[in-house]
């Protein structure tokens, strides 16, 4: 699990292709090296990745063909920068909201709006479909980050961003037309799926009660 909260950046520094498969090299934070170990979990984007080996300062990682289907690190260059969050441990502080560090779909950079002292970027998902679970004030994780959702539209929604955000993540650099990986929030998911189940069942009763009674 992972809390949304992103630890540093990272340089990826090497890239290896393979048939559906890609292993890519990058330069972890000196601060977030202590006890890592093969196996562990750190997110990428906010996709989880396993740990596979360690060489110094160089940790790699594998992406098999899903991952680089459904999330934006199979567009990485060598030279590319991600957000970094190693896995929470249970004394860790929650300062975003807890995410699983799997992502449900991208979404492309459609507008960005700069203020003096915040920035404001709209994102159009890739799955219009999801856009059920992204609520006005509700919580989603963008590329990692754990953000509260601004306005919302029948097909895009707004984050408003401040510049301590935008200096710790990628978010600062992020262009027009770009892709950033989408976790939607797993409580949200459940209660919206919930609420349609319960009112597809009730409108069934009603709807075999009204044919009994016309059958009498």
């Amino acid at each position: 699990m992972f809390t949304g909260i992103v630890q540093g950046t990272a340089e990826v520094v090497a890239i290896e292709e393979k048939t559906n498969f890609r292993t890519h090299t990058i330069k972890m934070p000196p601060e977030l090296l202590p006890g890592l170990e093969t196996g562990a979990s750190v997110a990428h984007n906010g996709c989880c990745l396993t740990v596979t080996d360690i060489d110094g300062d160089r940790v790699s990682f594998d992406l098999m063909k899903e991952t680089l289907r459904i999330t934006n690190l199979g567009e990485l260059q060598t030279g590319d920068v991600v957000n970094i969050e190693r896995a929470a441990k249970f004394s860790d502080e929650i300062g975003g909201h807890l995410m699983s560090g799997h992502i449900m779909t991208t979404a492309e950079v459609c507008k960005i709006i700069n203020a003096e002292n915040n920035r404001e970027i709209w994102f159009k998902p890739q799955d219009s479909a999801l856009m059920k679970y992204i609520l006005h004030k509700g919580f989603i994780g963008i590329d990692g980050i754990s953000l509260t959702v601004g306005d919302v539209t029948k097909t895009k929604f707004c984050v408003h961003l401040i510049p301590e955000t935008l200096a710790r993540t990628t978010l600062g650099t992020k262009k027009l037309g770009q892709r950033i990986n989408i976790e939607i929030d797993p409580h949200t998911q459940a209660v919206v799926d919930t609420v349609e189940r319960v009112l597809a069942q009730r409108e069934a009763t009603l709807a075999a009660s009204a044919a009994a009674e016309s059958e009498q």
